[in-house]
């Protein structure tokens, strides 16, 4: 796959040749794999319980300073329950978040986030009425923000959170998940990085 020219940085896939992009609109798009997600059941035991699972479509890569903005329009083709396209920051398999455009059992388009340290906490945030969204992901020292917009220019903050103080080996990139369905079309445009610290997180910008 070319190199997405928005991203200053090398991205690394989970499985060659699932991520396609096209080199005139810089459209990403991935079908996700039947019952694939990013998961860690907090209700189970984490060795073995077969809910807890790691083998969604991932493409990621180490940004190239340390604070940033990244940003991504999302479209799903929805089908299943937990169908969803999501930007992710990755340190490890035990720790790692992801902000998700998700098909909700309740068949609504809905924006979730997930953070996880050992255990996954996840949030249902709200629903939008069409299937794109906006997503973003800044760092801002050590700390993270995720926020989501309508229209790509006014942001809402969806959660505010730390992985721990040293972020510098954290990757970032993207996600496609369908955890219970045979799989799902998603879509990343409007892709964008800039490596500048947000200035605020709830005042829209």
């Amino acid at each position: 796959m070319d190199q997405l020219t928005a991203l200053p940085f090398q991205l690394t896939a989970s499985l060659e040749g699932a991520w396609a992009l096209d080199p005139i609109t810089q459209r990403l798009s991935a079908r996700a794999l039947p019952k694939s997600d990013l998961y860690r059941n907090p209700a189970g035991d984490f060795l073995s319980d077969a809910s807890s699972s790691l083998n969604a479509l991932t493409l990621i890569g180490t940004p190239s300073c340390h604070d940033f903005q990244f940003s991504a329009k999302v479209t799903v083709g929805f089908d299943s329950d937990y169908d969803a396209g999501a930007l992710l920051i990755w340190a490890d398999s035990k720790i790692w978040a992801k902000l998700c455009f998700e098909f909700s059992p309740d068949k609504e388009f809905m924006v979730v986030s997930v953070v996880t340290q050992l255990a996954s906490d996840d949030v249902n945030s709200y629903v939008l009425p069409v299937n794109h969204v906006w997503l973003r992901v800044s760092r801002i020292g050590k700390l993270y923000a995720f926020h989501s917009s309508s229209d790509g220019r006014i942001w809402k903050l969806i959660r505010a959170f730390t992985l721990g103080v040293d972020t510098s080996a954290h990757k970032i990139g993207f996600v496609a998940q369908a955890p219970i369905g045979d799989g799902c079309d998603v879509e990343f445009s409007d892709i964008k990085y800039v490596p500048e610290k947000l200035s605020a997180l709830r005042d829209g910008s």
